[in-house]
């Protein structure tokens, strides 16, 4: 696996059904290394300390195949890496054969898969259609969070490569499609 992009964002603040909200969801590629910390990338946005950012959800990996599956839903967005809100887009990321444990390393830094990212109201705000919730809940292909266990700069053409396996932990597909089912979705 590959990193085709580093990806961080400014606080926003939107206007969500009357009311003001703040968001970091507005991702955009950087030209210069990112560094990834221990609890977040440095100099990136995070609004919302509860469901991101953090020891567990430090960064968040997404696939470049992805993007492939939710284009033909919208032709008409303006399609830039980063629009899931991700920091890191990768070529090739599958969440049905990535278990959680599972350790990379990439650029100077060593990183491991932890949990699913939920989609919540913001992943709408940033498609400008609350639809893209539900077709995200609809698909395994949620993105992972990861905890990093060594800091580091990371950039564009870096190798995402596996050193660790955890056959023995569920997927982070298995983790996302127990969430749905909890949530009644």
């Amino acid at each position: 696996m590959k990193i085709i992009a580093t990806n961080i964002g400014e606080k926003r603040d939107v206007e969500w059904k009357g009311k003001t909200v703040s968001t970091g969801i507005f991702k955009f590629p950087v030209e210069e290394p990112i560094f990834l910390d221990t609890e977040d990338v440095r100099g990136d946005a995070i609004c919302n300390r509860e469901n991101h950012g953090g020891i567990l959800q430090a960064i968040y990996g997404y696939s470049l195949k992805h993007y492939d599956f939710f284009k033909p839903y919208y032709p008409d967005l303006d399609w830039q890496l980063g629009i899931f809100g991700e920091n890191l887009t990768i070529d090739d990321l599958d969440e049905t054969k990535i278990h959680s444990g599972d350790t990379f390393k990439v650029g100077d830094a060593i990183l491991e898969a932890t949990v699913q990212r939920n989609p919540c109201y913001k992943l709408g705000i940033r498609f400008n259609d609350i639809k893209i919730v539900k077709q995200f809940w609809n698909t395994t292909m949620c993105g992972v969070y990861f905890k990093v266990l060594q800091t580091g700069f990371v950039k564009a053409g870096d190798v995402f490569e596996q050193i660790k396996a955890c056959p023995e932990n569920p997927t982070i597909a298995d983790l996302y499609v127990a969430k749905r089912i909890a949530k009644g979705i």
